[in-house]
């Protein structure tokens, strides 16, 4: 989400003639009015920093200027959608509330305006895979309630929950009914799509089959950039007939060093400059002339040609040794490193045993598994407001967990109580924190962590008796030491330089070191950079794997405003080398195998 482009300037004073970024915005700017104007879809491709967010704005109080008394009358509403709660709040901030304008994210935009169809709802369930084998078991459907409220399939007595994946999957069923376009025309004549790369392939093609040439609306307009689209299933680019694309030209975000960057990588939509006299800083560093055994990939691991991993830790060391040398400030809200993988993130911070016990990432890095939340939302942030004798915050915190003190005794238990835990923090195992919680109450555990840990000491082991993944998982977490767990919180909590790739997209910061390297087999660099030699001749077959690279390469790339460096962990060929050269500049690309890292241009 950016500011006004005019409210964004990195260096002192604006000038007074509007920068060359400045007039390329209000050039496709005037280029979306015209289309409002004329009442023609238009899709605007804004590059990383273009400022596509205030282009969104500004033409939603376009609409709002010179369409509000039709609105009004016919009692409609600009449909504005998003993917992420926190944009919605965002664009919903920036037009004062305007209750003109239906701020949502795309499920539940689409859910209200399919929920009313009920029987339709029930008859599109029969078409989706995920649900005939759950149909089956109870015949028919009758005349149950289909509900979007637990996020998760199944059928109860006189309700139907569905997933997050169906409601979509239903709107895209319900967009070739004639009267269903319709009815939604109706309702919003205006439809405006945040981050349209991120819509699921199957809902942008009903809206380029049904919508797009619908003579009576609504008018579509596309906001977002398919070079930052890098997630499965989501439809990229797109173009039609009907579709104007407008390219939004310029770069509010970063130095003329990282522009000049994006800019090679990205001939097509080259940016403007905000201020050619920020130059900042673009290094990359590769680790070619290391002589050692790299990894092989044995086991079925995705390693091969990578640095070993004690290594490669040391060479980060090193790198972030040498930019700190260079004037970087390795706070965390100013610098990012980014890695590719959640197990290399761990790896590095502490917490690589305690990541391995969880089938899925998300389960911690998103905080739902019972545990982690526990631990990361109350116990932790309770122990450093403790330690920092802030016991009113203490408090707020553990809320419900908190033990209730009505005598002087009682406040001597509770601090003679938390200055063990603060000990066993730093010594015990989690099972230890956790058991000690649950003898004491100083303070209490949370009853689904209390439930969860009851359940595990009650399963007796059986032969043939497969362990449900939950008692596994338990047992696991209870077995690592609680250090661990304040690395990960401290990770989950933003309090280290550290994240991988995925989570910075759309987030900007002073400085980002790449860390470039295998683990993953989506993903190889090298490979990425040969075919970058020549992107018009890339074979069909291959056109997917370069794309995801390419994209999270340029969504990496694109985050700083001020410093950028790239460390590859893996062995890169002559001509990856070559092409690295043609974007960064051959000054800037360093061979650090021997394990000497330059000090590059300091701008303090």
């Amino acid at each position: 989400m950016r500011p006004q482009p005019e409210d964004q300037m990195p260096r002192a004073s604006q000038a007074a003639v509007p920068s060359p970024a400045l007039l390329a915005a209000q050039q496709a700017e005037a280029q979306v009015a015209r289309c409002l104007e004329e009442k023609h879809h238009f899709l605007l491709e804004a590059g990383a920093g273009a400022g596509k967010t205030y282009s969104l704005i500004e033409a939603l109080k376009q609409l709002l200027k010179t369409e509000r008394n039709t609105l009004r009358k016919n009692n409609q509403q600009i449909a504005c959608i998003t993917y992420t709660n926190a944009a919605t709040a965002v664009i919903t901030s920036r037009i004062d509330g305007d209750k003109l304008v239906a701020v949502s994210t795309i499920h539940a935009f689409c859910w209200s305006v399919i929920r009313p169809f009920q029987p339709a709802l029930r008859k599109g369930l029969h078409n989706i895979p995920a649900w005939q084998e759950k149909i089956a078991e109870v015949a028919d459907l009758g005349l149950r309630a289909i509900e979007y409220d637990l996020g998760y399939r199944k059928i109860m007595d006189d309700v139907i929950s569905i997933h997050h994946d169906d409601v979509l999957t239903l709107m895209a069923t319900f967009l070739p009914n004639v009267k269903f376009q319709s009815i939604l025309a109706g309702r919003y004549p205006y439809i405006f799509i945040d981050e349209y790369q991120d819509t699921s392939s199957e809902m942008m093609a009903g809206i380029k089959t049904h919508l797009f040439p619908r003579a009576g609306g609504p008018l579509v307009g596309l906001f977002g950039d398919h070079w930052q689209r890098i997630y499965d299933e989501t439809c990229g680019h797109v173009a039609a007939e009907t579709l104007l694309e407008i390219g939004k030209k310029a770069n509010f975000r970063s130095a003329t060093a990282v522009v000049k960057v994006l800019n090679n990588l990205r001939p097509e939509l080259p940016q403007a400059f905000r201020d050619e006299s920020f130059i900042g800083v673009a290094d990359v560093f590769h680790t070619n002339s290391w002589v050692g055994t790299r990894r092989t990939g044995a086991g079925g691991g995705h390693w091969k040609g990578d640095l070993p991993p004690e290594v490669a830790h040391q060479y980060l060391g090193g790198c972030i040794d040498s930019l700190k040398a260079s004037g970087w400030d390795f706070a965390p809200e100013k610098t990012k490193v980014l890695l590719l993988t959640h197990n290399g993130l761990a790896a590095e911070q502490g917490y690589g045993e305690l990541a391995r016990v969880f089938r899925y990432n998300d389960l911690f890095a998103k905080k739902t598994d019972d545990h982690v939340a526990f631990f990361a939302d109350k116990l932790e942030p309770a122990s450093v407001a403790y330690q920092g004798r802030r016991y009113g915050e203490m408090f707020d915190i553990l809320g419900d967990e908190a033990p209730r003190m009505s005598s002087h005794s009682e406040k001597d238990r509770w601090s003679a109580a938390m200055d063990s835990l603060m000990r066993l923090r730093e010594t015990g195992t989690i099972g230890d924190v956790v058991d000690y919680l649950m003898a004491t109450g100083y303070p209490r555990l949370s009853e689904k962590v209390y439930r969860q840990e009851r359940e595990a000491q009650a399963w007796h082991d059986e032969a043939g008796q497969e362990i449900p993944e939950i008692i596994t998982r338990v047992r696991g977490i209870r077995a690592r030491p609680y250090s661990e767990m304040i690395a990960l919180v401290k990770y989950l909590d933003g309090h280290t330089p550290f994240a991988t790739k995925h989570s910075v997209k759309g987030d900007e910061f002073e400085n980002v070191l790449v860390v470039l390297g295998r683990g993953w087999n989506q993903y190889n660099f090298d490979q990425f950079l040969e075919l970058s030699a020549s992107p018009a001749n890339i074979s069909a077959e291959k056109r997917d794997f370069f794309e995801r690279n390419r994209n999270l390469f340029y969504v990496c790339c694109s985050r700083p405003t001020t410093r950028l460096a790239l460390l590859f962990t893996q062995v890169l060929s002559n001509p990856s080398l070559q092409v690295l050269r043609a974007w960064f500049g051959a000054d800037h690309v360093h061979d650090v195998g021997g394990g000497q890292f330059p000090v590059t241009n300091r701008l303090d």
